[in-house]
This record gives C-alpha cells, structure tokens and sequence, in this order.
C-alpha cells in the first residue's frame, strides 16, 4: 500500500499499445477518474464502460473504492483492456482472496496479441499487391 495523502494500490495494465497506471483508494464512494475526466466522459460506448468495471463487478468492489487511472498510448479499446488489466493487478494487491475468482475470470493473463510488422514487398503484413492480367 501506498501513502500520498490518501493510501492507495496501485497496478499497471496494459494491452496492445496502451499502457495504464491505475491508482485503487479502498473505502472510496465508487467513482472512476480517467485522465482526469470521469469514465462516462472518457468513454462513449458502454461496452467500454462494462470492460473497465468487470474486475469490480467479479470481486463485488463495485461502488467501495474509487479509481484514478493515468492512460496513454492505443485506441479506445486498447486503453479501457489495459485499465481493466491495472484494475485486476490493484485490486489483487489490495485482497490476495480475489485471486481465484480473478484468475477464473481471465482478468490476471496480459493478451499478448500485437499488430502484425509490415513485410517488405507487401502494402501490409499480409496484404500483396494486385497484378492485373495483360
């Protein structure tokens, strides 16, 4: 545990680009910060919304701690999985318990899936140029 003028954990998510520094206060009202805007400025969709707050919703945390997460890099979707990543890494610090139902859920396990490099002589990873037929 960490102690600024609040004691918090603190965990780093990340997932394809994008990299989060989630900060966790225990005994919060449940509100979630994200480069210091609330989640339902930050994120429109609420699918979004859905993925930051699953480890909550799986060790039943949701609406007892408060979240301030730092993101930077990727897309939208890439921020909200590596928050979700640092949310699962906080909350395990704060509960060793949480571990099996976190594990079980597949929040734990960093997706290692990266975009392709691009090849020479291709116009993409895998995209090759069209020859017509003369």
């Amino acid at each position: 545990m960490y102690k600024s003028k609040k004691p918090y954990f603190y965990g780093t998510g990340r997932r394809k680009s994008s990299v989060a520094r989630v900060h966790l206060f225990p005994n919060g009202t449940g509100s979630i910060t994200i480069n210091g805007r609330d989640i339902d400025d930050y994120f429109g969709l609420e699918t979004l919304k859905l993925l930051v707050r699953q480890p909550l919703v799986t060790t039943e945390q949701l609406g007892k701690v408060d979240i301030v997460a730092t993101v930077t890099g990727g897309g939208v979707t890439g921020q909200a999985g590596a928050i979700r990543h640092g949310v699962a890494r906080a909350l395990l610090l704060a509960n060793e318990e949480y571990r099996p139902a976190l594990k079980a859920a597949g929040l734990l396990t960093r997706d290692p899936r990266m975009k392709e490099r691009k090849k020479y002589g291709l116009k993409a990873a895998r995209r090759a140029p069209q020859f017509s037929k003369r």
